[in-house]
């Protein structure tokens, strides 16, 4: 069931995010080194960060969240920005519990905010996703729910 955000899903949404960003934080810190992945997570490190990311986009926009729910737990969920003006939505931080040996929770989400976004007479979606191995799964989850056209993007770091 997908439903909206509320207060008491916070821990769970933040808990979720942790574990599922802990194979992306393992590659940027290898791809990076210490120095810069230490300076990108700060100072809630590489296994609270995402959470921590989370956790404040709660804080800023909660009606931009969207929570799947299967038998009174939260198992997945969604963030995500609309931009009236231009006519576009964003899908932002997503993950389903690595945990809830549960399949087709994405597709559930992105369906939800997709329609959403067009109930809202949105024209276009759009989601950020890294190129890397790390991101193989969500870059498929992003294809199988329907966007078909991309840019790619390079960031490039050095220490100083």
């Amino acid at each position: 069931m997908i439903r909206a955000f509320r207060d008491s899903d916070r821990e769970a949404i933040v808990d979720i995010a942790n574990r599922a960003w802990a194979p992306i934080r393992r590659m940027s810190r290898q791809a990076l080194g210490d120095k810069i992945a230490d300076l990108l997570v700060g100072a809630a490190g590489d296994g609270r960060s995402k959470g921590e990311e989370v956790r404040r986009q709660i804080e800023n926009a909660p009606e931009n969240i969207l929570v799947c729910e299967e038998d009174g737990k939260v198992v997945g969920f969604i963030t995500f920005m609309i931009d009236d003006q231009k006519k576009i939505g964003t899908i932002g931080n997503n993950a389903a519990d690595p945990d809830c040996g549960l399949k087709g929770i994405g597709q559930q989400m992105y369906r939800a905010v997709l329609e959403l976004f067009r109930n809202r007479g949105l024209q276009a979606a759009r989601v950020f996703t890294g190129l890397d191995d790390a991101h193989a799964r969500a870059r498929r989850a992003y294809e199988r729910a329907g966007f078909n056209r991309q840019l790619t993007h390079v960031t490039y770091y050095m220490e100083l």
